[in-house]
C-alpha cells in the first residue's frame, strides 16, 4: 500500500483529483495529515464517508505501531518502541529541556556502520526507513506525549493536554540521531526533512533539526548544497585516525582529514557551525594526550576560519559491547583542558539511561525476548 504522509500538499492535489473528489478536499486532507496530524481516517469528519474508506483501502496513514513506552521518574526524557508494517522495530527519545522538547529520531532499521559502541549497528542494516515511517515518529511521539496524561495507561483514552517546555504542545526540534546513519539514506531523510519544514503543514523551521553523521563526506557535501539552514552533528570520537578506525570502522574509509575538509565546505556555504560529538570511552579516547590532540585538530580548524564547538557525552554503556564509561573526574578533566585552550566545550547532560535511552538498546531487548 502507499504512504499517505509521505505526500505534500502538491501530490494530495493530483491524488484528489484522480480519485474523482472536488479539488477543495486536498486541503482538507493535507489538513487532517500534516497539521492535525491524525493517526486514523475515521477522524477526518469533514470529508465524505467513501473517500475515507477508499483512501483507507490504498493508503496507509500512521505505519507505527506503539510497542513499548519507557518514561524517566523524573519526566525529562521517554523511549518509544515502535513496530513498522514488515514487524521490524525501531525507537526514538523524547527529551525535555528548558529551552523546549526534542526528538530523536531513527533513520534505518539496523546501521551497517560497524561502531564498536553502539547497539544499533549488532545486528547489520535491515532497511531504510521511508519518509513517512520518520515523520511518524514525531507525529505520534506528539500524539503521546501532549494529549494524554504522560502517567496514562496505554489503552488509556486522550486526556487533559500535557504542555511542552515551551508552553505549546509541540516538539521543538528534532535530531536524526537514533538508529542508523542518516546519509546512508539521504534521499529519505531529506525527503522527510521537507515534509517536516513545509510552511503549510508541520512548519519546523531548519534551523531546529539536527543531522547526525559518523563521517560520510559526501553525504556532508551534498547537505551543503541543500539550501537548508540545517545543523550538523560529527561524530567524532577520537582524536585520531588510529583510534577512530579502532571504534569506528567507517573511518577505514574516510580518515579525519577527508571528513573535517568535508565539514569546512559545509560551514563556508551554509555559515552552520557544526558540533563534534565525543563519547567518552573508559581508556579508549579520555586521556590528557588525547584531549592534547583534539585542541590540536580544532586549533587547526579555527585557522581555516571555523569555529569549533565539542559536545562531551558520557557513555551510554551497551552490556554487549566491552567499552565503559568514562569517570566523572576523567571527564572533568578532558573538559577543563580544552576550555585552558579556548576550545568550545559542554558536557551533554544524562538523561535515560534507566530507560535504555541508547541508540539501539530496547529494540534489541525487544529483538532478544522475541527470539
Amino acid at each position: 500500500m502507499k504512504r499517505l504522509r509521505e505526500y505534500n500538499k502538491p501530490m494530495l492535489e493530483d491524488l484528489v483529483i484522480n480519485m474523482g473528489e472536488k479539488p477543495f478536499r486536498a486541503k482538507q486532507l493535507y489538513e487532517w495529515v500534516h497539521v492535525k496530524r491524525v493517526s486514523t481516517y475515521e477522524q477526518m469528519s469533514n470529508l465524505p464517508a467513501g473517500f475515507r474508506e477508499k483512501l483507507a483501502s490504498e493508503y496507509v496513514l500512521d505505519p507505527l505501531t506503539v510497542l513499548k513506552k519507557q518514561q524517566a521518574a523524573d519526566g525529562s526524557t521517554a523511549k518509544f518502541l515502535f513496530e513498522l508494517p514488515d514487524g521490524e522495530t525501531i525507537e526514538s527519545v523524547w527529551m525535555r529541556y528548558k529551552h523546549g522538547d526534542s526528538v530523536c529520531v531513527s533513520s534505518q532499521v539496523g546501521c551497517r556502520m560497524g561502531c564498536s559502541f553502539c547497539a544499533s549497528t549488532m545486528d547489520g542494516l535491515v532497511r531504510n526507513l521511508t519518509p513517512d515511517e520518520m515523520l511518524s515518529q514525531v507525529y505520534d511521539i506528539e500524539r503521546e506525549q501532549y494529549q494524554k496524561s504522560p502517567n496514562a495507561d496505554r489503552d488509556e483514552q486522550p486526556g487533559s493536554e500535557v504542555k511542552a517546555a515551551d508552553g505549546k504542545g509541540h516538539i521543538n526540534s528534532i535530531i536524526i540521531m537514533g538508529m542508523g546513519e542518516p546519509f546512508d539514506n539521504y534521499d529519505n531523510v531529506m525527503g522527510f526533512v521537507r515534509l517536516l519544514t513545509d510552511e503549510n503543514g508541520r512548519n519546523l523551521s531548519a534551523r531546529h533539526v539536527t543531522i547526525s553523521t559518523c563521517g560520510l563526506p559526501d553525504g556532508i557535501l551534498r547537505l551543503a548544497d541543500e539550501g537548508l539552514p540545517i545543523t550538523l552533528a560529527l561524530s567524532l570520537h577520537a582524536p585520531n585516525d588510529e583510534i577512530r578506525r579502532r571504534i569506528m570502522p567507517v573511518a577505514k574509509a574516510y580518515p579525519m582529514e577527508d571528513v573535517f575538509n568535508a565539514c569546512l565546505v559545509f560551514f563556508k556555504k551554509t555559515g552552520r557551525r557544526v558540533t563534534f560529538e565525543y563519547s567518552m570511552i573508559k581508556g579508549v579516547n579520555d586521556s590528557e594526550e588525547c584531549a592534547g590532540e583534539l585542541v590540536d585538530r580544532c586549533k587547526k580548524l579555527q585557522k581555516n576560519g571555523m569555529p569549533t564547538h565539542i559536545n562531551l557525552i558520557p557513555l551510554n554503556e551497551v552490556k554487549e559491547r566491552e567499552h565503559a564509561r568514562s569517570a566523572d573526574k576523567d571527564i572533568q578533566r578532558f573538559q577543563k583542558i580544552l576550555e585552558k585552550n579556548r576550545i568550545n566545550v559542554t558536557i551533554r547532560r544524562e538523561m535515560g539511561s534507566e530507560i535504555d535511552a541508547a541508540c539501539g538498546q530496547l529494540s534489541r531487548k525487544h529483538k532478544n525476548m522475541r527470539r
